[in-house]
């Protein structure tokens, strides 16, 4: 059976965005014989030009119920991100294309923040999602009917699949082909490729709650707070207090402005103060638990495996072999 995959690319996409999963299927063809065909569309066809100036060649995205023909329908559609977050005009007419696509495609997908484009389209109504790290307050802000999480590599609920940006496109692509070829086919490919065939951790080990900068005032404040006082008591209780709002009303506000729960974010911020410690070296690391607020070093160790997939003894070893 050949399914057939097609890329949805719109002015300004990332190459890394299409490139990526395109070539993951393509590999995956080479290990298991022509599984899929592959195509890029635009609304309108003809050469659609990338973020990095490079040119592709497209074909016009069928309209709703022209899918007649030798190949049929597309059995998965990918949206492709864009540096930014799309905005404007041309959102409608790529969330309309999108939406009309829906009825007669078995799976739709996004790279980064094609995300939004799935939303607009409504088709993540009531879904969780994800998008690339930073944007993912954004998505969640923009539409509130969405469930974010901006730690997730990607997501899949209910057959619509979303990932975090650039390079996470080639860890869900080889979710997609598990899910086509089964986990044997997907390990080998993984192998082919020289990527994780499940990457360890989120996507957050890849950003910095040091230099995040929410929209609201006291949910800067209260990041600002929980920075300045590691070591002491940084409860959801004693964090709202600071925002002077209930409990509830903090944890629903820090969520939308941030992307994460409150808890979360205290546990990031703890691990990337602890983390500079580690890679240092010159400290045991009961003295960095206590120092940076973790209960004991085993406390601290769990939080390392959730937000960087390593342990702190695994990451103190890797840096003094890669350090000059």
């Amino acid at each position: 059976m050949t399914r057939h995959v097609r890329f949805l690319v719109h002015p300004g996409f990332v190459l890394l965005d299409l490139g990526g999963p395109l070539d993951a299927f393509s590999f995956a063809n080479r290990l298991c014989g022509e599984c899929y065909r592959l195509s890029v569309a635009s609304v309108a066809g003809g050469p659609v030009r990338s973020s990095c100036g490079l040119e592709v060649i497209t074909e016009s995205l069928p309209k709703a119920g022209a899918e007649a023909g030798a190949d049929g329908p597309a059995d998965t559609l990918i949206v492709v991100g864009a540096p930014e977050p799309p905005e404007g005009p041309s959102v409608e007419a790529l969330a309309a294309a999108v939406a009309a696509a829906a009825s007669h495609t078995r799976r739709i997908a996004s790279v980064c923040t094609g995300a939004f484009i799935l939303a607009a389209s409504g088709i993540l109504d009531g879904r969780l999602a994800t998008t690339h790290w930073f944007y993912a307050p954004r998505l969640q802000a923009r539409y509130p009917e969405l469930r974010v999480d901006g730690d997730r590599i990607h997501t899949c609920d209910g057959g619509v699949w979303t990932s975090a940006g650039l390079t996470a496109g080639i860890d869900m692509t080889l979710a997609l082909i598990e899910e086509d070829l089964g986990q044997e086919s997907a390990r080998s490919l993984a192998r082919m490729l020289v990527v994780y065939y499940r990457r360890p951790g989120g996507q957050y080990q890849y950003s910095s709650l040091l230099n995040f900068d929410p929209g609201s005032d006291r949910i800067r404040r209260t990041l600002s707070f929980a920075r300045e006082n590691l070591a002491k008591d940084l409860s959801v209780e004693r964090l709202a207090d600071v925002a002077h709002l209930s409990v509830r009303q903090f944890g629903r506000a820090f969520t939308a402005s941030t992307g994460m729960t409150p808890a979360k974010a205290v546990e990031r911020i703890r691990v990337e103060a602890a983390r500079t410690m580690v890679e240092d070296g010159r400290q045991t690391f009961a003295e960095i638990a206590r120092l940076v607020g973790f209960i004991d070093p085993d406390r601290m160790c769990q939080s390392f495996l959730r937000v960087l997939g390593q342990t702190p003894q695994e990451l103190r070893r890797q840096f003094r072999q890669t350090a000059p």
